[in-house]
């Protein structure tokens, strides 16, 4: 099988003949220090891996078109202020900084809405297309297409949390729900008409893909009731388009404890959850599976923090999760970025049992790396030594 074929039999719970085998990624910085423990420079790390294709999707701009122009407003000796393409102006790290710090936004009230942001939202602009957007078309509906291809479903949530900032966007619930609800049908009326040209284009693509990020550790960062509300009916609009063009792999990209959203994504069409995090609310695929049955399709749900703790723990998990494996209807997959602190010889030893157990003994990594050895602890002094 080739990889398009293996991710539409696991989504369909058809027979395969191994699971897909991918990654979420890693931190720049989890490279730069593996690069001290043996990676190569210079690779590309999903080719040098092994990883099947993953997360290829369509040229296609759902989101403010055209953006805010990027711009460096100061330098410092281990952050920049910046200017980002969503307006939002914040001090960010150039090493181990993964997580930014809004400083200001420019999206703050019906005013700036009106005058910064909707005009940015027409989604019939043909600017949203590449100029070889034909062309494009014409090789994705070939046939000949070996790798699973997505389209972007754009956010209905999380980029106006980007655009405004979480507190700013919390009370505009509750101070002006008029506006919040106009500015998410506003975003998916932006969406539909992307979709809508690209859909009609002839390629027949394998999934959507969306983004929200709207939960943390204590679960959502909207209720339960306004999200039902406001977004629910929007979403379903979104996901009754994509089904009519054949396209019924709706994946959600959104982390943090999503249990009290995920049955209303269910009811709305969004059927996919990734990445499963883990975190301290200890999410499990297998429980997923078990309460909300085949209708529920996942990718990841691997914590990351298993490939920190040592080879038994790495292999108790890929265990674990191998009779949901083979059930079908999920990938594994780490349950975000690898962070820095899991040594590059685990990560190896993680992906030989996954492609032996998930993979059905697929072939092991290239013999030159097998005098890299893991951890037992999780433990690594080198780590240790990059923070100090």
């Amino acid at each position: 099988m080739n990889s398009r074929q293996r991710f539409n039999a696991v989504m369909h719970y058809q027979r395969r003949d191994r699971s897909p085998i991918m990654d979420f990624g890693f931190w720049d910085e989890t490279l730069v220090i593996w690069q001290e423990q043996g990676l190569p420079k210079g690779i590309d790390p999903d080719r040098y891996f092994g990883m099947d294709p993953q997360w290829i999707t369509a040229p296609v701009n759902v989101q403010l078109c055209p953006s805010f122009d990027f711009k460096v407003l100061e330098d410092r000796a281990d952050t920049q202020i910046v200017v980002d393409n969503e307006g939002v102006t914040k001090e960010q790290g150039k090493f181990l900084g993964s997580i930014p710090r809004h400083i200001a936004h420019t999206l703050v009230d019906r005013t700036t809405w009106e005058k910064e942001f909707k005009w940015r939202l027409d989604g019939h602009s043909l600017a949203r297309f590449p100029h070889d957007w034909e062309e494009y078309t014409l090789k994705q509906s070939s046939g000949k297409r070996d790798y699973p291809l997505g389209i972007n479903a754009g956010s209905l949530y999380g980029w106006i949390r980007n655009w405004m900032g979480l507190e700013a966007v919390s009370v505009l619930v509750y101070d002006d729900r008029r506006l919040f609800d106009e500015m998410v049908e506003t975003i998916a009326d932006c969406i539909l008409a992307a979709l809508k040209r690209a859909l009609a284009s002839g390629i027949q693509f394998d999934y959507a893909l969306m983004w929200e990020d709207m939960c943390y550790r204590a679960g959502p960062l909207l209720s339960p009731r306004i999200f039902k509300e406001t977004l629910v009916p929007h979403y379903r609009r979104i996901t009754q388009l994509l089904k009519e063009h054949g396209v019924d792999v709706v994946v959600v990209d959104c982390d943090g404890d999503i249990t009290k959203l995920l049955p209303l994504w269910l009811e709305a069409g969004v059927n996919t959850m990734f990445p499963l995090e883990a975190g301290v609310w200890q999410a499990d695929p297998v429980a997923y599976r078990e309460r909300w049955g085949p209708d529920l399709l996942m990718i990841g749900g691997v914590g990351k923090r298993i490939l920190a703790a040592g080879t038994d723990v790495i292999d108790a998990e890929v265990e674990r999760l191998a009779p949901l494996v083979e059930a079908g209807g999920y990938i594994p997959t780490p349950d975000h970025r690898v962070p820095p602190d899991v040594p590059f010889a685990n990560y190896l030893h993680y992906l030989r049992a996954a492609r032996r157990v998930w993979g059905n003994n697929l072939s092991n990594l290239a013999p030159m790396l097998s005098n890299i050895q893991p951890t037992s602890s999780g433990a690594d002094d080198k780590f240790a030594w990059h923070l100090g």
